[in-house]
Order: C-alpha cells, then structure tokens, then sequence
C-alpha cells in the first residue's frame, strides 16, 4: 500500500521452479558458482521456530522497532520462522492488514550495488488478496513482495523498486508512483499458488530503466511485505534465501523466473 508505506519502503531479475516443498537442497549462497562472489542477507536457518526472524524490524514513526514489540504483530498480521523438509523460512501472513519486515544498514545490511548488483530470493504464495490490482489505488494491495530502497528525491521521500507476486497483474507490468517504482515479477494468473518461484534482478538494471539514472552504492534498506487492507482480504507468502550477487546464475543478463520445487 503506497500511502502506508512509512520511511523506509523500497527491488530486477526472476527464476521460478515447480513444486510444493523444498528439499534438502542446498540452502543460502550452497551451489552458487564462486565466481559470483554470493553473500548471504538472509536464509532464516538461525532463528528459533515459530517467532519472528529477530534481526529484521518493523518501522513506526519512522524509526525501527522489533518485531516483538507490542503491537507490531497481531494474529492478523505476523511473520514466523517455519520448517519444511529441513530448511527454514519466513511466513508473511496478512488478514485485511499489512506487514513490513526490514532490514537496513542499521540492523546490519551490507550490500554494495558496485562488487554485487543482483539481488536472489525465493518465495511461494500459498494465498494472495482476491481482486487486487497494483494499478488501482483503491484495490492496490500486493499479498508478496520484495523492496529495495536506494536513495532520496529532492523532497527527501525514499525512492524505492517494489518487486511483486501479483494477484492479477501480468509478470512485466510497471507501475509509477513517483518515488515508489512497482514491477511485477511473479502473478497468480501467469505462476499460480503453491510453488516456490526464485528471482534474479539486477538491481542496478532496473533502476536505471525506471528512474533515468544511477542508483547509490549502498542500498539504504530492503524488505520483505505483504498486505490485503485494502480488499478486506488474505494474504500468506513465503520467503528465503536473500543473496547478493555480482552476476546471474542464468545465461542471460536481463530477468529469469523458474519454479522449482527442489532447491
């Protein structure tokens, strides 16, 4: 949601692969050629199961508060550490609520656009807000997705990619909302529900195609969100395996989406 975005509200490249679980499958930066120079931001294999992932944050009036902190999470709006066939997860769930879950330079992002410019992760929407639509701001609600943050524009407000598992939305389609750039990159229509999909983009790509011009060198913050306020809706997606690459894994240089069920 644009208006509910706070301060630090932020992501270009996508793989998908079928399937309903993952396996024992390497996890993390494991199977990552080493030319390109993986670092891992998160794979959510060091928390305790059933609580929140601790160094992520929420924001409020602009400043981060843990996750833990009272009235953060709701039984209508969390994220938990979950556990399938060995490997670990976070789970965005959403009921007519939204949800941020940060990470910035402060709570220990370290991310140089220069030596790493892709951006990896993976998720599985099982539920996603019925009737949403990116492009309506009356049913804009986006069940999945991931943010980057890179700078500022001249009234200081965050400018930020904001990569989406849309509920209707064509996988290709940008939306403008000033300093908030939105490109969908998974859709229930094209993907459908229940499969884990990864992504690769090149964020630097990206944001020189949508905002004309270089991103800074160090993000200021990414994120993971889901929300479904707007349709009085539910949305539940699955998150893993953040990593910082200095190239894709794909032959080509541009977006790749793959589903896979076995990591």
């Amino acid at each position: 949601m644009l208006h509910r975005i706070g301060f630090l509200l932020l992501l270009g490249l996508g793989i998908a692969v079928a399937g309903r679980a993952q396996s024992t499958a390497p996890t993390g930066c494991e199977g990552v050629p080493d030319t390109l120079n993986c670092k891992l931001i998160e794979d959510f294999e060091s928390y305790p199961l059933g609580g929140p992932p601790t160094r992520w944050r929420d924001t409020k009036d602009r400043e981060l508060v843990r996750l833990s902190e009272d009235g953060v999470m709701t039984p209508r709006k969390n994220v938990n550490v979950r556990r399938e066939n060995d490997n670990q997860f976070a789970r965005i769930y959403t009921e007519a609520k939204a949800l941020r879950v940060v990470r910035t330079r402060r709570n220990g992002l370290d991310w140089n656009l220069e030596k790493r410019p892709v951006l990896r992760w993976k998720w599985r929407a099982t539920a996603l807000p019925e009737g949403a639509n990116e492009k309506d701001r009356d049913r804009n609600d986006t069940g999945g997705a991931v943010y980057v943050t890179l700078d500022t524009d001249w009234l200081g407000r965050p400018k930020s990619i904001k990569y989406t598992y849309s509920s209707s939305l064509p996988v290709g389609t940008t939306v403008d909302y000033g300093p908030l750039k939105v490109l969908v990159v998974a859709s229930k229509a094209e993907q459908g529900l229940g499969a884990w999909i990864a992504h690769e983009r090149n964020v630097v790509a990206d944001y020189k195609r949508l905002f004309g011009e270089r991103p800074d060198t160090t993000p200021a913050a990414v994120v993971i969100w889901g929300d479904s306020n707007n349709m009085d809706s539910v949305s539940t997606v699955d998150f893993d395996d953040l990593l910082v690459l200095s190239g894709t894994t794909a032959s080509r240089s541009e977006s790749t989406t793959a589903s896979s069920g076995a990591r």
